[in-house]
């Protein structure tokens, strides 16, 4: 009798053990209960239909019903994960006895659900993508080997088709958003980084090892993005990541995130860089911000403007044309990375002369660095003459010479009688002499006015003793 019960009491392989053990499994709506019951067969279900339809790409007849049927099953099997969540996850929390993973799952689908009203579409398939991580979150964890091996190839491809989706709803919100606020541009355009972030790092390495044959640009990419997953990223490494990020886009999304999105994308992250120059404690890391930006400009000139075929204004197409004529002209064994940045720095400086007062510290960096690389020429202590004669004693000085030169003018010609003021003198010799000014400093030198000559100060009287008599 002993051994038999040994015997039953270990037992898990018998009828009874594993009849007792999925009655528990019913009665207890876990994760392994009732809702992962019926989760997994409604998995098996759209697997199946899911590489029906893969399988049969050449027979157009079946398209079509294999179509339907898998539409069918695959919102059959959200249905089962989304029940599972406000049955299951819900009520653990509610009674406190959900553990880390189950509270952070639920609060990001209440993340979510709360799209719903103001952002359908973004919301749409923010629910898939969750549904769908965390099914496969779950697979991964367990000991299904062949049925993990099978639903990667769903989990890459449908997720690819949900992330195209969310960018390309970002792409219309980017579009649409010109009198928008900066700062609710800058949301967008970190909502796009983020989202291709997300993709790199749960979906991209599922494809490459699915797809032995991928693009081998895209593998190293991708590598050079990896050495960015680990540590805290200061400003400068933010922007390096994005701009590899930038890049994949280009290659992973080139219609979910048209020509026009990207080119402002780039844009924003020139700002950025122009930015991390002005604001960069010593002149090492200055120098590490500009290397950035030139190769920044380079990948912005040769990947996306000279594939670019519509221009909306004619003027910035020729300003381009010039500029990639040039580019193209700079001969590779003559000095060639210095002559590069001199046409990147010029180009940047016609690009911000629009607005000089707001671009003012970037834009003296830029010709610092034109003078550093033989491009241009610094001229020191130069000022002009209007600011000279804003001192009194220089305005003093140029009114004295001026009225020697008039006498002098009188005594050889006494028969020519003077006209003019001393005045009126002056401001037409200054006209003469300063006609590459600018108007501002024109308008200052005509409103100059001779400073009152105040008198000097004198001390204390000195106190005079007067002899007594």
């Amino acid at each position: 009798m002993e051994e038999k019960s040994l015997k039953i009491i270990g037992a898990d392989k018998t009828f009874f053990g594993r009849l007792t053990n999925t009655i528990s499994k019913i009665i207890m709506p876990t994760k392994l209960g009732l809702n992962s019951l019926i989760i997994s067969m409604k998995r098996n279900a759209m697997l199946k239909a899911y590489y029906n339809l893969y399988e049969i790409s050449e027979n157009t007849d079946k398209e079509e019903t294999l179509t339907k049927k898998y539409d069918t099953a695959y919102a059959s099997y959200l249905e089962a994960i989304d029940k599972y969540i406000m049955d299951s996850v819900y009520k653990k929390v509610k009674n406190k006895t959900a553990n880390q993973f189950e509270e952070n799952a639920l609060s990001k689908y209440y993340n979510i659900i709360n799209l719903k009203e103001n952002h359908y579409t973004e919301y749409k398939y923010r629910k898939q993508k969750y549904l769908i991580d965390l099914d496969y979150s779950g697979l991964e964890a367990g000991k299904k080997d062949k049925l993990f091996v099978k639903y990667k190839k769903f989990y890459y491809k449908t997720m690819e088709g949900l992330y195209k989706g969310i960018l390309k709803n970002y792409s219309v919100q980017l579009a649409n958003s010109g009198n928008v606020p900066e700062s609710e541009k800058d949301v967008i355009y970190k909502k796009i980084f983020n989202t291709i972030e997300d993709y790199l790092d749960n979906v991209l390495p599922v494809k490459i090892e699915c797809e032995p044959e991928i693009d081998k640009e895209i593998i190293d990419q991708y590598d050079n993005y990896q050495n960015f997953q680990a540590g805290k990223l200061d400003k400068k490494d933010t922007i390096e990541k994005n701009m590899i990020i930038l890049g994949l886009s280009r290659k992973l999304f080139t219609h979910s995130l048209p020509l026009v999105v990207a080119e402002q994308c780039y844009v924003k992250l020139i700002k950025d860089i122009r930015d991390l120059i002005i604001t960069s404690p010593n002149k090492k890391k200055e120098d590490i911000a500009y290397e950035m930006l030139i190769n920044l400009i380079e990948e912005f000139n040769i990947k996306l403007l000279s594939t670019k075929i519509y221009w909306d204004n004619t003027d910035e197409r020729q300003n381009f044309k010039d500029f990639w004529d040039k580019y193209k002209a700079l001969d590779k064994n003559d000095n060639y990375a210095a002559k590069k940045q001199v046409l990147f720095v010029k180009h940047e400086l016609n690009d911000l002369k629009q607005d000089k007062q707001k671009n003012e510290r970037i834009i003296k960096f830029y010709k610092t660095k034109l003078v550093e690389l033989g491009a241009g020429k610094e001229v020191k202590g130069f000022k002009t003459l209007a600011t000279r004669l804003m001192k009194p004693k220089a305005y003093q000085k140029f009114v004295a010479s001026k009225n020697e030169k008039i006498q002098e003018q009188e005594t050889e010609d006494t028969t020519v009688t003077p006209t003019k003021t001393i005045a009126e003198t002056i401001k037409e010799s200054i006209v003469q002499t300063e006609v590459a000014t600018e108007q501002t400093n024109t308008e200052v030198i005509e409103t100059v006015v001779e400073p009152e000559v105040k008198p000097k100060r004198r001390g204390r009287p000195r106190k005079v003793k007067v002899a007594e008599e």
